[in-house]
């Protein structure tokens, strides 16, 4: 369980970190499209942590529950 854990950690800072690097690329171009596409980034690389945090204590109020 716990190499699980570990390995889900890591994929889930990968792909915030993807996310940060796409929403920086993103801000350089100078489309209607690309500013669309930044604000939707914006919204996922604050809300993406949050979710993670919520999957978090959901699964530490289960747990302590089956006990």
């Amino acid at each position: 369980m716990k190499k699980f854990k570990r390995i889900a950690a890591l994929t889930a800072v990968i792909l915030w970190g993807m996310l940060i690097i796409a929403t920086l690329i993103t801000a350089f171009i100078n489309t209607e499209t690309a500013r669309t596409l930044f604000n939707g980034l914006i919204f996922t690389d604050i809300v993406f942590p949050v979710v993670i945090y919520a999957m978090m204590l959901v699964y530490r109020f289960l747990k302590n529950k089956d006990s």
